[in-house]
Formats: C-alpha cells, structure tokens, sequence
C-alpha cells in the first residue's frame, strides 16, 4: 500500500512543483489524500460488515425458536458491532497507511484506539441488557435483582476501560495506572460507598431471597406502599398504590426493617385484625327474661337453649343462691354477644374457615373493652377484602344493641358544649 501511494505521489508531484507549490504543500496533499483513501476503505468495511451482521443476522433471527437474538437485535448489538469492525480496520491500516506521518499516525492512533474502547465497553453492555431482558421473560428469573449484577459486572469494566483508554491517551503502563488507583481505593470507596453497599445488599437481597420484583412491600420510613416494579444496584423502585414511585436505596433493605407481603399473597387468605371498644358500663349479667327475650335471634338460639340448661343444672346441684345474679355461674351480654359474633364468621361466606377464626377479648381501656375480630378473608383482592370486612363490622356494630351493649365514642363537639 505504502509504495502504491508513493508511486502516485512521485507521479503527481512533479505537477504540484510545476504549478509552483512547496513540497511541503504537496506533502500535506500526499496526508490528505491517504487519510482520504482510508476513509473511503473503512466505509466499504462498514458497508460490507452492516449487511452481513444488521440485514443477514435480522433475517436469520426471526428464523430462529429462541428469542435471545432478537434482544440482540433488539439491543442494536449487530448494529454497533458492525459499527467496530471498520475501525478496527483502521486502527490496523493507520501504521501502514500513515507510515511517512509519525505525528498523525500517533493522534489517529490514539482517537480510533479510545473509540474502540468506548464501542466495546457499548457492545458487551448491550449484550448485556439482551441477557437481561432475555432471562426476566422466565419465570424463575422475573423476579430476581438482574439488574445489580449486570450493573457491577459493568462498573468493573468500566474501571479497566477507563484504565486502558488513560493507559492509551498519556502512555502510562497499565499496571502503573492500577496501582495508582490502589492507593486511592479509599477514595474510590468514598465516592462509591452506595454502590458497592447496593451491591452487597442486591447479594443479600438474591441469596435470602426478600425481596422480588412484583412483591408488595410496606416500608414507612420512605412512604413506600407498593409493588417493586425495579431492583438495581443503588435504588428500589417502589410504584405505590397511588400510582407515584417511591425510590429506595438497595442498602436499606437489609439495614432497614420493611414488610413484604408475599406470603399473605401466596396464603389461602387475607388477615382481618380489627376490634370495636364496647363500653363497660353496658356490661352486664343475663336474667332469664333476657334469655328468653335474645332467643328470638335465631343464629344463637340454639346454642342459649343448651347453654342455659347447663348453668341451670349446675347452679341446681349446689344450691346456688339465684337472688343475687353474682352468684354460680351466670351468661353475660358480652359474652353472648361474641358467641353470635364467632357463628356469623362461621356462616359467612367471603372468610376461609379453614384458618384461623375466633373473637377475643382485649384488655380493657379507659375507652371501653376491646372486642378483636381475627379471621382471613378468602378473597385477597383489595376491594373485595375491603368489602368483606366492612360488611362484617357493619352487621356487628349494627347488632350491638340486641344485646342491649353500645359502642364507645367520644362526645360529639356539640354534645359536649350542651
């Protein structure tokens, strides 16, 4: 190549010097017209390398069962690839091409050198996001923090790219460059504190497995109350049920306490764990006109009929004194009142009977005494969970006062200035 030109050149020349130009001038033609040549020979490369890896590999890709080349695609990683072959050429045709212009050679070398580093760095990247996008349409992998390890895999080569292109531009030794950067690791775990506690964490979080993409999760230091839509090397991405995102650092779920509430999810049920206060003052034993009088709710009537034989039978074999109703053993409203409470859950259709299921009496409170209703929903779906336990408390709230108990509220404002 080299002596093709020269010939040309020696061939031209004589004309530049008729024409009355310098030989430097010429000279500088002679570069220009090489630099020329060189650009042309890598656009027949592009051109020839394009077609065999964008037009050919596109068609053989949509041949193909598996879908991971057309992420490459996809990706544009035959794109860029073809856009690195040409400057390969390049940077091998640069020494023999501008072998007469040692200054030239050295800065050409250089630009296609770091370029080359760049679009390689850029390839495997895609490459990358193709794996990524590929392994997340699997089932065993859509949940799992991809996204993290590609990141780490990328910020190592970052770092030696970044090493090679300063390496290239300066002429400092690889390993000179490496050891420099030993001495400022303290710095440089300064600088990437989060990220490399992102990465630990992003491990954690994979090994342990806490936290999925899909998984519901609760975190109320951040305002996070959501679905995980996103899980990187630094942040958490939260969509929360008001439609806004909430962004997590990675770190914090293994600093951090969250809730995540996959298992009720995979459970055969949602938990119902809410109380009413009834008031004390309403408390109260049951006479037998009481009895007679609550038989007439039919969900319990049965279970009065043997449960008043029983204490009646009791009382009788030890002459129990019944002018007094402290004495022997007695039904009270509340009590009554809970079993009605434990036989509507059990008639209710919306809850699983299979889990569990009772009412229970909390400690008292200066607002009353708690009566708790725990039980699980069969229906996990928000609005239907919703609507299956305000339709239970308001039957219960409602029903209080057939049991002659009433609610605990404070005073209305009104109320209370009258």
């Amino acid at each position: 190549m080299p002596n093709f030109l020269e010939k040309i050149f020696n061939f031209l020349y004589p004309l530049f010097r008729d024409w009355g130009m310098s030989r430097n001038i010429a000279a500088y033609l002679s570069l220009a017209f090489n630099i020329a040549i060189l650009i042309i020979l890598a656009y027949a490369v592009y051109y020839l390398a394009k077609f065999v890896l964008v037009t050919l590999t596109a068609v053989f890709a949509q041949k193909t069962k598996t879908k991971f080349d057309d992420f490459l695609i996809h990706n544009k990683t035959t794109k860029y690839t073809a856009y690195l072959i040409p400057f390969f050429f390049i940077y091998k045709a640069v020494p023999i091409i501008l072998d007469k212009y040692e200054y030239w050679e050295l800065i050409f070398g250089k630009i296609v050198g770091v370029y080359i580093v760049l679009l390689v760095l850029w390839i495997i990247r895609t490459i990358f996001n193709s794996l990524k996008d590929y392994l997340k349409q699997k089932p065993e992998y859509s949940d799992k923090p991809i996204d993290s390890f590609i990141q780490v895999v990328m910020m190592i080569l970052w770092i030696f790219g970044v090493a090679i292109i300063i390496s290239k531009l300066f002429g400092i030794k690889q390993s000179e460059l490496l050891t420099i950067l030993g001495t400022l690791s303290a710095i440089i775990i300064l600088i990437f504190r989060d990220t490399i506690l992102g990465f630990v964490s992003s491990v954690q979080v994979a090994i342990n497995d806490m936290v999925r993409i899909g998984d519901w999760i609760t975190m109320d230091k951040f305002g996070a109350d959501g679905d995980v839509i996103e899980i990187n090397l630094t942040t958490v991405k939260v969509r929360n049920f008001d439609n806004t995102i909430t962004t997590i650092p990675t770190y914090a779920l293994s600093s951090d306490s969250f809730q995540n509430w996959r298992g009720m999810q995979k459970s055969d049920g949602r938990r119902i764990k809410r109380h009413i206060l009834i008031k004390t003052s309403t408390i109260r034993f049951l006479s037998n006109e009481d009895l007679n009088q609550m038989k007439r709710i039919q969900m319990i009537a049965p279970y009065i009929e043997s449960r008043q034989a029983e204490i009646e039978k009791f009382n009788s074999l030890r002459g129990i004194d019944k002018s007094l109703a402290v004495n022997g053993r007695n039904m009270t409203n509340l009590g009554l009142f809970r079993k009605y409470i434990i036989q509507y859950l059990l008639d209710h259709p919306g809850l699983n009977k299979d889990m569990h299921m009772m009412c229970r009496q909390l400690q008292s409170t200066a607002h009353g005494v708690p009566l708790e209703i725990y039980t699980f929903s069969n229906d996990k779906r928000w609005a239907n969970y919703e609507y299956i336990m305000a339709d239970i408390f308001d039957h219960v709230i409602a029903s209080a006062v057939y049991f002659d108990l009433q609610i605990f509220e404070l005073p209305s404002q009104i109320g209370h200035l009258e």
